[in-house]
């Protein structure tokens, strides 16, 4: 598709609604301010910790965590982090959040992956930036920034100001999974500035172009076995 896509001079745009979104922005605002400062980007899911909630979650997104779950995060590296697989010098697994578990679906059928994961990625550019997923880790993203090994930022996905509209979700949808309820400002922003770009021509600040989500899914491809190695 990116091949196609640029040979027929056509921008592909993509839906990764965490390039748009206020906790990231406000997080990578505070620590360009902040030296020697190390941001965590941190998603969570609200699936019930049981082997049969996990197990349906696994073989439903038997893509695997990164290239599922986590794979917003990992775009928010491509994009703004200078991620990408050439230019990787390390990764390391935190050993005692993560979490890989091997557990029947319900075809009964086996699969294992991360039910928790956390990482830190160190480029051969210099930057370096942590990454932490869990599936049953509640329904709140947010971000943290620490320097010296003290925190000394958080901004949490929703904020304040969103948690009304979110309130208002709840009560409309009440058998969706509450993490669509807190990203819902996020894909609107998402789809007013593709609406507008189309109308316009201008561009749409933050959006993700194709080449975004090419890089990030070989980035989870070729982080997967080696945090799996790593926690065994």
């Amino acid at each position: 598709m990116q091949k196609e896509a640029e040979a027929a001079n056509v921008e592909v745009l993509m839906g990764y609604n965490k390039n748009v979104c206020k906790y990231v922005r406000k997080t990578r605002e505070f620590a360009e301010t902040t030296p020697g400062s190390h941001v965590t980007f941190v998603s969570n899911n609200a699936y019930e910790n049981t082997a049969a909630s996990l197990g349906e979650c696994f073989e439903r997104n038997a893509e695997g965590m990164l290239k599922n779950m986590a794979i917003h995060e990992l775009a928010l590296l491509v994009s703004f982090y200078d991620v990408s697989v050439d230019n990787i010098q390390s990764v390391t697994a935190d050993k005692e959040f993560s979490s890989m578990q091997t557990l029947k679906g319900p075809s009964g059928k086996e699969w294992t992956d991360f039910d928790k994961i956390k990482f830190t990625i160190k480029t051969m550019t210099g930057k370096e930036v942590s990454v932490a997923a869990d599936r049953c880790g509640g329904t709140d993203s947010y971000a943290t920034v620490t320097s010296n090994g003290a925190e000394v930022f958080r901004y949490y996905m929703p904020d304040d100001e969103d948690k009304a509209h979110v309130v208002a979700l709840e009560k409309k949808y009440p058998t969706a999974m509450p993490y669509f309820f807190t990203q819902d400002p996020d894909y609107i922003t998402v789809k007013e500035r593709v609406a507008s770009h189309c109308v316009s021509g201008a561009p749409a600040e933050g959006v993700a172009t194709i080449g975004i989500p090419v890089e990030t899914l070989k980035v989870a491809e070729y982080l997967t076995p080696i945090l799996k190695e790593q926690l065994k």
